[in-house]
């Protein structure tokens, strides 16, 4: 018999949105606005647990009062309020999908002109803070704008990314899961690699396992590269057969209710160049260095100055896209980054991916696994086969 999924109570969506009406009255903000769509939807399930499918979705947090959700169509409305964990769920005509119909049930359409004014009653709207101002569509924006033309408008991207760097003892537990889940399905797709097969299907038998063992899908749109396109850091699967004396780059992470595991790990099949044995070999010590350097307390720049000085040792200077590790959650990469353009340190309760990725303009390789910070060290999320894998 299967066990039934962990879920996030209400309680804990409360206790967000009351965090952040603390943020926001501390720096002196009335409204945040986030944005959402099917690819970016962590601020608005960090909010509310509700993800966008076709239309748009966006939550208005007010400084004071309850949040609101806004969606486009009835379709939507009713998904929001069957899974949404807030109450006040309005249709905004703005956030349907792209290519949508004439509808014909009937909606209630709220713009933001008559949704300002509303809040208004309660306190004056005098700045707005924007969150996911990469996504935010132009349209939207101009309505918000035609209802509080003399408000000031601030990027606050920040402000939620920060509450999310912490999690509670909730989302730890589904991040366990979301790792072990990766690690298990991981262990019994790397048994069919072999020399013959296509990547997609070895991605196929992935999210077959995946589903088995109880996620939601993918973290992310992961892939299996092989032979000449191991140096590409971003891929997808292709109708390339794995070739003998040859590298498959496996790039997984399974979600749990929300929440991202994911794994990175090279399989290789006979004998490797020389060059790419040696890129391997580097890639695995600085992931176990990282990781050995990572604890409370810790800064970001000691650990990522190692990562640099273990690069130039080897002759891999300039080769990695990125700092040796990232912060994980309801994004696989989301923030804080490890590098030493700040003064920010390792703290209890956050998570992180290492994530060593050495590639040149023929060979690559990436090691990636989950860890949590501790008050008293740190705890490895997934440490299966932490190796150049052969077969």
């Amino acid at each position: 018999m299967t066990k039934e999924r962990m879920i996030i109570p209400r309680s804990e969506y409360d206790r967000r949105i009351a965090a952040i009406q603390k943020t926001l009255n501390e720096e002196n903000i009335d409204l945040l606005v986030t944005h959402a769509c099917e690819c970016e939807s962590a601020n608005v399930r960090y909010l509310t647990n509700f993800w966008a499918v076709f239309d748009f979705v966006g939550v208005l947090v007010p400084r004071e009062g309850k949040p609101i959700l806004l969606t486009g169509g009835p379709e939507s409305y009713d998904f929001a309020v069957e899974f949404a964990q807030i109450d006040d769920v309005r249709v905004h005509p703005m956030y349907v999908e792209t290519s949508a119909p004439e509808w014909d049930k009937p909606t209630n359409p709220w713009y933001y002109p008559a949704i300002l004014d509303e809040i208004g009653q309660r306190f004056p709207v005098k700045r707005i803070g924007i969150a996911n101002t990469n996504i935010i569509p132009y349209t939207i924006m101009e309505d918000i704008k035609k209802g509080a033309p003399d408000a000031e408008f601030v990027k606050a991207d920040d402000l939620i990314m920060k509450h999310r760097w912490y999690k509670s003892e909730i989302e730890i537990a589904l991040l366990r899961e979301a790792s072990k889940i990766t690690e298990n399905a991981i262990a019994r797709t790397v048994d069919m690699i072999e020399p013959g097969v296509r990547e997609w299907e070895i991605q196929a038998e992935w999210m077959s396992q995946i589903s088995k063992l109880g996620a939601e899908g993918e973290g992310y749109h992961c892939w299996i590269t092989s032979g000449p396109t191991t140096y590409q850091s971003l891929c997808q699967a292709t109708d390339r057969i794995v070739a003998r004396d040859s590298m498959v780059q496996l790039s997984l992470g399974a979600k749990y209710n929300g929440y991202c595991g994911n794994m990175c790990r090279a399989i290789v099949l006979g004998e490797l160049p020389e060059k790419h044995t040696n890129m391997i070999k580097v890639a695995l010590e600085c992931t176990q260095d990282t990781i050995a350097k990572m604890g409370p307390g810790v800064p970001f720049a000691d650990v990522y100055n190692d990562f640099q000085k273990k690069l130039a040792h080897y002759g891999f200077s300039g080769l990695n896209l990125y700092g040796p590790a990232h912060g994980t959650g309801l994004q696989e990469c989301e923030g804080p980054w490890v590098d030493n353009r700040g003064s920010l340190i390792l703290e209890p309760n956050m998570v992180f991916n290492i994530d060593v990725w050495i590639a040149d303009d023929q060979y690559g390789v990436r090691f990636e696994d989950g860890v949590l910070i501790k008050g008293n060290g740190l705890e490895e999320l997934s440490t299966w086969r932490r190796e150049m894998i052969h077969k």
